[in-house]
This record gives structure tokens, C-alpha cells and sequence, in this order.
């Protein structure tokens, strides 16, 4: 159309008549119903950018020069700030590519396996240059033929193992010169070796050829084809995609060097490692079980037996605490214990070093727990001098276990030895915290009773129901009141923090307003606030929505704050509770909705020593004014708890001196729960 027109020529176009236009010159007219039309071009520099055209469908209007000229001037605008834009992605884009080259970089030179590396190195000049495919050739040093390694691409797999004859191909020359070759249309290259695309049907419109060279001698060609936006391959790309290469050939030739070393070296390097990875699965699971059946499963992996057990010794014999092919033979034995009677169960309970037993040997029947058994490997795991489990592996061949064998599973139980060990002790530390949850449970439900009898006794004389009462007296049942109260509180907190230690805890979730939680909390302690002279003020969003929780621990986290905000804030200081419906910007795994709610206060504030021990049991800050009223320092650790055990977070500010801040958030019920509730 026109706009071609104006872009071909660089001038503007103006006529009132457009399909008259459009015909005199012998373009196409795009649409019929246009009359008036302006296009003016995007000029930057020498070089045009695009158009910018105006048209018309009212017959009636007709388009001036001075019009043009506005355009023109708009134009101009675009055009620079197209063209600014464009140089912008052209920065952005190198620099996308020099971080993709340090990556890649970083990645190649950390790797020391040669298929891994030679993947990678395709992978990355293809990410770096964003190319449709990549090849990567090694030169074979007998025949000097380029042998295609790794491809990536649509037909990658179809070109392994293809052999280019030397000097032959675009990537041939690459070798030959030593330096890189460019060809952006390679149909018109006599170099082009098509045979790859003629087997492949993919079409090589564009070729880079980078050979990788190390101490002036070339070891291969990283070649990448056809850039995804059609562009040809540029200077500065060239550059990078040389530099790359330059230390692709480095890595490969160190991976080369590792890989032609001593092979007993290479073994024992991976046995290091397969150990360090045991190591951590086994130092990561504190269940004894757990522990047996990861050292099975290496050892059933390593030596392909075809049955295998993993036990402890116990008073009357070995307690299988895994096994893998020994069912059958197992249900003989009453609660999976081979007893010390049987010529395995006593052989393990006298063992301290390898027992390699083939079949025909000894009482070696009778030992075999596996029908057709050949040959069995025990291995004792021992710890601090004594046998404290075995491993045993039966295999139906004669030489299964070898010398490397007996080797690698001995290390394995000397290390699954200290698993072992760790999970036992952590069994009984579990069992101990399980004691002493109960009896603070048992502890604290003793002492609520008479405590409870004390306080109402105490109700009942301050009220004069046994007679009048002096003034002495009624300060004496005042105090015993107080203290009563700061009994219940401290034996009410020790009951829940062993019902949350020990799993016992069960909130009674269901949908409920949060309004009524602010309006029951905020009664029980406006005489508090009253008291010391302070300001409390509620700034709490209107209409808020149902929450999902249990009405009693919210009431107790709710006042837990405002009551510490309360006590540790100087007569005449303020709290303020506020409370907002919000996105869950806290917990990306939790509710999508939730209530945050923050009490401020204008008190001592905490010290930054003290902020990092805060929400630990039984922490007081060392502040005298804070010392001064009284406390438990579980209240803040059962704040939080309670939080997070009802799907909520809980943070904190503060600075010392001005106070603090306590944030905690409570999910907004789902329309499913909701629904439920109704």
C-alpha cells in the first residue's frame, strides 16, 4: 500500500482521494472505504524505521499541509524513541548474553564428566546466540574426521556418531584456518556440507563454526545454526561465542585429562562421594528404620544380591528391622527375631569382622536363610567396640561378593553405626519429652483444682459472705487473689505448652467473626487500661470477614498481646490494635486471604540483644522496668505457637525505648468452610 510507499522513498505521501492515489502509483489499495490519507515516515538517522499514517472515511474531509507537518514533527518524535527503544533491547539483550556466557562459564568449568560438559557447551551457545539448533564435533585424532558428539535441536538425535571428512564443510574450514567462520546464507556457500540436512530435512539457512583450540591445537567445533528471529550472526556475537569456546576447550581437554587417570582413583573418588550423600540421608533420618532400610538399599545396590536384611541385636537374638527377599523364610520367626539358637542369629552375636560364607561350608545350610543360596556376606555394625547390628546378603551365585564389596559395606556400616546410634538417642530424648509433657499435664491439672478452690474461697470472704471484714484483711485476700490469679495463669500455660510439645493440642476450627473475639478481649481488659491511665485505641477495618480458627485461642493470643502491651507500657502510654483483611504476602503456601493484626504500644520497647531470644520459653528481658512486672516468659512462645498451629504467622518491631509492635495474621474462612459452617 502507500505506507510502503512512504517508507521506500523517505517522504511523505498526502492525498484526499486515496484508492486515485494508490492507483496512480501501482500500489494496492488495503482499504476501499478510505478517502483522505497522510503517511509521513519514521525517520532516524539515514535510515527509516517505519510509517505513521492517518486516513479518513468521511468524504467531506480533506487533509492539509500543516496537518503533515504536525505529523511529521509526532513522527520525528516516535522515531527517536523508537529508536532509543530499539538500542535499549540491544543492550538489554548483550547483556542477557554476557550473563548467560558467565553462567554457562561457571557451570562448564565446574564440570569434570565429559558427556555432561559437551551437552552443556552445545546447550549454552545455543541459549547465548538463541539459535534453533547447535552441534558440537570432536575431531578424531586417527582420522582428523569431525565426528558430531552432541546436537540440540528438532533432529538432533539423527546426526550422532556422523563423521564430516576433514577439510570438508563450513566447520571442516573452521578446522583448517583455526578461526571462526561466519556464513549467514550458507546456499550460496560452496563450503556448505549438506549432507546433515539432506539426512535430516532440517534446512541450515545460517552458520557460525567456532573451533575450539588448547595449546595451538584445534580438539573440535562448536557450530550453532539459524538465529530464531531470522537475523544474521554479528561481529559482537562472534566475539562472544569465540571467547566461550576458548573456555569450552580448556574444560574438555581437563575432563579428557580426568578421565584418562588412574581408574582405581575415579572409583574411589565416587565412592567418597556415593558415601558423603549416604552420609547425609543417614545423618538426616533419626528413625532407626529409616536408617536400616537406607543401608540396605546401598547395599542391595552395590552388590545386586538377591536377598538382604539389616537388623540390631537384641537380648534374644536379631530383631530384623528390613529385609528384601527373606518373607517367606522370615514368618517362621516370631516378631521378626532371629533367635540366638540359629546358626545366624548366634554367628551375628559373636561377630566383629566380615563373614564370607559360600554354600558346602561348615553348618553354612542351616545359616542361609535364602533357598539355593551360593554364597553369604555379614557384615557387623559395630560401635564403640561392640556389635550392635549385622547386615546380611544371601546371592544364588558363587562369586557375587568380592573383596570391593566386603569393603564398601563395612565402611557403610561403620557410618549407618553413628546413624544408628543418633536415632536411638533421639528415640529416647523424644521419649523423655514425652515424659515430661505428661507430667507437667499431670502437674499442672493436680494443682488447677486447689487453685481454683483458693480462688473462689477468696471471692467469697472479699465479698463479706462470712462477715465484715477490716481493711487489713481485705488487703491480705487481695493478695491472695493476686497470686492465686498469677498461679492459674503460669499452671494454664505449662498445660498448653505440653499439650503443643507433645502433638495433644486440637483446635476446634470452624468460621467464625473476629469482631466478636475484638469485643470479648477488649472487655476483659479495658479496666486494665483504665487503671493505668491509657489510651486504647481500635482501628479495625468495618465489615470484616469470617475467619477460620478456634474462638478460645484467638481470645488467648488477642489478649496475650494487649495485655503484654498493657503491662510493659508506662501509666499515661497508649496501645493500638489494629486490624486489616489483606493478601497473604507472609505465606505463599497458606490461606490467600487473611486478617493482619498488629497491638502497638508506646512502651520499653525491646533491645536488639533481647529481639533475637524473644519468642524463646521462659525468656525475660534483663530491663529492670520489664523485670518489674510480673511474668512467665511463656507468653510470647505460646503466642506464636498458637499462631502458626492455627495456619497463621507472628512477627515482630521494636525499638528500645518506644515501644513495640506485634503482628500476627489469621486466615479468612474459604467459601468452602463457609459453606460448611452453614
Amino acid at each position: 500500500g502507500l505506507a510502503s510507499e512512504v517508507i521506500r522513498t523517505g517522504q511523505p505521501i498526502l492525498t484526499n482521494d486515496y484508492r486515485e492515489e494508490c492507483a496512480r502509483r501501482g500500489v494496492p489499495a488495503l482499504n476501499r472505504n478510505y478517502y483522505a490519507w497522510m503517511g509521513v515516515p519514521l525517520n532516524a538517522g539515514a535510515s527509516s524505521l517505519g510509517a505513521m499514517t492517518v486516513a479518513s472515511t468521511d468524504p467531506a474531509e480533506a487533509y492539509t499541509d500543516e496537518q503533515v507537518k504536525i505529523i511529521s514533527a509526532i513522527a520525528d518524535q516516535a522515531a527517536t524513541a523508537i529508536d532509543k527503544a530499539r538500542l535499549y533491547e540491544q543492550t538489554e539483550k548483550r547483556a542477557r548474553q554476557l550473563a548467560t556466557l558467565n553462567t554457562a562459564a561457571q557451570a562448564i568449568t565446574s564440570t569434570i564428566e565429559l558427556g555432561p560438559l559437551l551437552q552443556r557447551v552445545v546447550e549454552s551457545a545455543v541459549e547465548i546466540l538463541d539459535c534453533e539448533a547447535g552441534s558440537l564435533f570432536l575431531v578424531d585424532e586417527e582420522t582428523s574426521e569431525l565426528v558430531f558428539k552432541v546436537t540440540v535441536g528438532p533432529v538432533a538425535g539423527n546426526l550422532i556418531g556422523l563423521r564430516i571428512p576433514a577439510g570438508r564443510g563450513i566447520v571442516g574450514s573452521a578446522v583448517e584456518t583455526g578461526q571462526t567462520v561466519v556464513v549467514n546464507d550458507t546456499a550460496s556457500d560452496p563450503r556448505w556440507f549438506q549432507k546433515p540436512d539432506a539426512a535430516t530435512g532440517f534446512v541450515s539457512r545460517a552458520i557460525m563454526a567456532v573451533p575450539m583450540r588448547v595449546k595451538d591445537r584445534t580438539i573440535g567445533v562448536v557450530e550453532t545454526i539459524n538465529k530464531r528471529d531470522g537475523s544474521p550472526f554479528l561481529d559482537d556475537e562472534v566475539a562472544l561465542l569465540t571467547a566461550f569456546a576458548s573456555q569450552a576447550a580448556v574444560s574438555i581437554e581437563n575432563a579428557r585429562l580426568f578421565n584418562s587417570t588412574d581408574q582405581a582413583l575415579a572409583a574411589r573418588v565416587e565412592e567418597l562421594s556415593v558415601m558423603q550423600r549416604i552420609d547425609r540421608e543417614l545423618n538426616a533420618a533419626l528413625d532407626v528404620r529409616k536408617v536400616m532400610q537406607l543401608m540396605l538399599d546401598r547395599a542391595l545396590a552395590s552388590t545386586h544380591a538377591e536377598a538382604a536384611l539389616a537388623g540390631l541385636l537384641v537380648e534374644d537374638g536379631v530383631a530384623v528391622m528390613t529385609q528384601q527377599g527373606y518373607d517367606d523364610a522370615l514368618a517362621a520367626f516370631a516378631d521378626g527375631v532371629i533367635p540366638q539358637g540359629h546358626s545366624l542369629g548366634g554367628a551375628a552375636y559373636s561377630l566383629t569382622e566380615p563373614k564370607l560364607t559360600a554354600a558346602g561350608e561348615g553348618e553354612a545350610a542351616q545359616q542361609f536363610l535364602l533357598p539355593g543360596t551360593a554364597s553369604q556376606l555379614i557384615i557387623p555394625i559395630r560401635r564403640e567396640d561392640q556389635t550392635i547390628g549385622v547386615i546380611v546378603c544371601d546371592s544364588t551365585s558363587a562369586d557375587c561378593f568380592t573383596a570391593d564389596h566386603v569393603a564398601f559395606l563395612t565402611r557403610l556400616a561403620d557410618h549407618a553405626a553413628i546413624a544408628v546410634a543418633n536415632a536411638r538417642l533421639y528415640g529416647e530424648v523424644n521419649a523423655a519429652n514425652l515424659a515430661k509433657s505428661e507430667f507437667v499435664s499431670f502437674v499442672s491439672h493436680e494443682l488447677k483444682t486447689p487453685m481454683t478452690s483458693i480462688k473462689g474461697y477468696a471471692d467469697w470472704l472479699a465479698t463479706g459472705a462470712v462477715g465484715p471484714m477490716n481493711e487489713t484483711q481485705l488487703q491480705f485476700i487481695s493478695t491472695i487473689r493476686g497470686n492465686v490469679g498469677r498461679m492459674m495463669t503460669i499452671v494454664s500455660d505449662l498445660a498448653d505448652i505440653a499439650r503443643i510439645e507433645s502433638g495433644r493440642m486440637r483446635l476446634e476450627m470452624k468460621a467464625l467473626p473476629f469482631q466478636s473475639v475484638i469485643d470479648t478481649v477488649v472487655r476483659s481488659l479495658q479496666g486494665q487500661f483504665d487503671s493505668k491511665e491509657q489510651t486504647l485505641i481500635l482501628d479495625v477495618e468495618p465489615d470484616l470477614p469470617m475467619v477460620w480458627g478456634d474462638v478460645t485461642r484467638l481470645e488467648q493470643v488477642l489478649t496475650n498481646l494487649m495485655s503484654n502491651s498493657h503491662k510493659y507500657t508506662p501509666v499515661g502510654g497508649s496501645v493500638r490494635l489494629r486490624v486489616r483483611q489483606s493478601s497473604n504476602v507472609w505465606d505463599a503456601k497458606g490461606a490467600p486471604q487473611v486478617l493482619h493484626v498488629s497491638v502497638q504500644d508506646t512502651g520499653y520497647g525491646i533491645s536488639p540483644a533481647d529481639q533475637k531470644k524473644i519468642f524463646t520459653k521462659f525468656f525475660r528481658a534483663e530491663d529492670r522496668d520489664i523485670r518489674e512486672a510480673p511474668g512467665t516468659g511463656l507468653g510470647l512462645n505460646i503466642f506464636k505457637l498458637l499462631v502458626e498451629l492455627g495456619g497463621g504467622q507472628a512477627w515482630f518491631e521494636s525499638e528500645l525505648g518506644k515501644g513495640s509492635t506485634f503482628h500476627f495474621t489469621v486466615p479468612v474462612a474459604l467459601p468452602e468452610q463457609l459453606t460448611n459452617a452453614a
